[in-house]
């Protein structure tokens, strides 16, 4: 059983790792987002109270999303293991997440952090520009990443953008938000000896192939 835990600040790459992942070992990718947008879809107590909350921009109470997310683990597709994306984002939402797994019978797995630089994590998110018509993402502080004219994209021609909150004091606000609630999982599972860093300063590639190691172990 490969059972995935990804911490990551923002721009780590996190989301591109964990589909090269799923697409050598064939696990499902669960995202808590995703199971909360379509639980709101349904017809149903809680259907209504999650799109209610979502909508009105609030936080899904905590008892809620650990129910959801303990009946999508029970899912015949989940037993050779899984990635989880997007919790626990708190210690205690870790805790209640240890009892999940616990009560399934399953193990942690591996918890990998990717760590990587503030401020290399700072270039990317500001220097992030998406073509409003193909959606390719480019980056013009990177010059492997820069497209040949600042505002236009190299692909369709399409008018480049850089969304709102990809300006440097946004930035600085999630990063310190994430530190303060992320150095407490990590402290958490590092003394459960679950724990695996690996650089995310290197290349897609390389980043990738230390998480394989790990995995594969």
């Amino acid at each position: 059983m490969k059972n995935i835990m990804f911490i990551a600040p923002p721009a780590a790459g996190k989301g591109t790792q964990a589909e090269l992942v799923v697409d050598k070992y064939h696990i499902p990718h669960i995202s808590t987002g995703d199971i909360l947008r379509d639980i709101s879809k349904e017809d149903s107590e809680i259907g209504h109270y999650v799109f209610e909350t979502l909508s009105s921009g609030k936080l899904v109470k905590d008892e809620i999303t650990y129910q959801l997310i303990e009946e999508r683990l029970k899912n015949s597709d989940c037993r050779n293991g899984f990635i989880i994306d997007g919790f626990p984002r708190t210690l205690n939402q870790a805790i209640e997440y240890d009892k999940i797994l616990a009560n399934l019978g399953y193990s942690i797995g591996n918890v990998i952090y990717i760590n990587i630089n503030e401020k290399t994590l700072e270039k990317r998110i500001t220097g992030r520009r998406i073509c409003e018509d193909c959606k390719t993402i480019y980056n013009i502080n990177d010059p492997n990443n820069a497209p040949q004219i600042e505002s236009i994209c190299d692909n369709c021609g399409g008018k480049l953008y850089q969304r709102n909150d990809d300006n440097l004091a946004s930035f600085q606000t999630r990063y310190k938000m994430y530190q303060e609630k992320t150095e407490p999982i990590l402290n958490h599972y590092r003394e459960m000896n679950v724990l695996h860093e690996v650089n995310g300063e290197d290349t897609v590639e390389n980043v990738f192939n230390e998480i394989d190691k790990i995995i594969s172990e």
